[in-house]
């Protein structure tokens, strides 16, 4: 938290991550096994939130599929109301040659089922 009891801004990248490495790796099967890493992530913050126990929810999604990204959008809500938005665009990556490499069809195949997000995600 911040010195005025709000949940610091940094702690948003701690959520936005567990939130996508939960979508990735609850229903994981083999697919990203070749690794992705992080090329930029984005938050718009539109109201600060207080700390209480209950958790803030996440909904998030995947567009902007490439050759060798994609982009994950995140939706972070506070109770029923909309605290947050933000994108993490990601490298699928060979840590072998340490160089991008091309998603392959099975991944691209996984990413297309999470392409299932509000059409507002257009406008960001």
């Amino acid at each position: 938290m911040d010195a005025y009891g709000h949940v610091n801004n940094t702690a948003y990248l701690a959520y936005l991550e567990q939130a996508r490495v939960s979508m990735f790796f609850d229903r994981y099967d083999a697919s990203f096994e070749g690794g992705t890493v992080v090329k930029h992530h984005e938050i718009t913050y539109l109201r600060p939130v207080v700390y209480h126990p209950e958790p803030l929810r996440l909904e998030l999604w995947v567009d902007q599929i490439r050759a060798a990204s994609f982009r994950v959008l995140y939706d972070v809500y506070d109770g029923d109301t909309l605290a947050a938005q933000a994108s993490t665009t990601l490298v699928t990556f060979d840590f072998g040659t340490d160089r991008p490499r091309r998603i392959t069809p099975d991944e691209r195949s996984v990413l297309a089922g999470y392409a299932d997000g509000p059409a507002a995600s257009e406008s960001r």
